[in-house]
């Protein structure tokens, strides 16, 4: 009888090309198809609940596979599959395993996914933060990012924030929140919603960072939006700072 697992995913990204399977470098997906064939001595396809680009980090990334093994220790399982990953040197770590109904899908039956984006705001670098947030030096203002930040939530066309590699049929989507918070030094981009483009959210970033540094005004982000036009926003944050922190079904 064939089984449906669920696993959940946490990875630093800096070494990865993404996750999806590409042939000029390691990925996510790749490594833990390695770790499964390992493990069952037979090749297992891997379907995860959205793409991550190269650099960017996750801290709850879902994923499934079917197999048809009668004996699966199913709170055993994510300990063997790290063991392999751990072996062969990745920075991949399966927090739970679980079996899940055939109709489950990690990608088709989400509800909304969580993204936190990290900016280190100080005047000196931290190497204990390295690729893990966007360093700026200069002090942004947080009142002006939040009040920009108010006309990007809701259902819009975003097609000025998606990169021109997207290949989405079309741009709209809804962005349910977007919550912008500092912890002394740091400051964290939340957003939620049921889907994203292609560098969606590190456009909006980089976009509200231009806000905060005083090089686009509040009131130009609602023009930016109706303008449709990539080229009116600001510029993509570096996939360092960004991690997909939660898939919710």
């Amino acid at each position: 009888m064939i089984k449906r697992i669920k696993i959940i995913i946490e990875y630093d990204g800096s070494d990865y090309v993404g996750w999806q399977n590409q042939k000029n470098g390691k990925s996510i997906q790749g490594e833990i198809e390695k770790a499964l064939l390992e493990l069952f001595n037979k090749k297992i396809n891997l379907s995860g609940a959205g793409r991550t680009d190269s650099g960017v980090h996750a801290k709850g990334q879902v994923a499934h596979f079917d197999i048809d093994e009668k004996n699966i220790d199913i709170k055993k399982l994510h300990k063997s599959i790290n063991y392999i990953l751990s072996k062969n040197k990745n920075r991949i770590t399966i927090l739970k395993s679980s079996f899940e109904k055939n109709n489950f899908h990690s990608r088709f039956s989400v509800k909304k996914k969580k993204y936190v984006y990290k900016i280190l705001n100080r005047a000196t670098n931290s190497y204990l933060y390295e690729k893990k947030v966007w360093f700026i030096p200069t002090k942004l203002d947080l009142e002006k990012m939040k009040k920009a930040s108010s006309f990007l939530v809701g259902k819009f066309d975003f097609n000025a924030f998606r990169s021109s590699h997207c290949q989405a049929s079309q741009s709209i989507r809804s962005v349910e929140k977007i919550i912008i918070k500092k912890s002394k030094e740091v400051i964290d981009l939340n957003f939620v919603g049921k889907s994203f483009l292609h560098n969606q959210v590190r456009i909006i970033v980089g976009t509200l960072v231009s806000v905060g540094r005083g090089k686009i005004k509040v009131d130009k982000v609602k023009e930016i939006l109706d303008s449709k036009d990539r080229t009116k926003a600001g510029p993509t944050a570096p996939p360092d700072g960004l991690y997909l922190e939660k898939i919710i079904y």
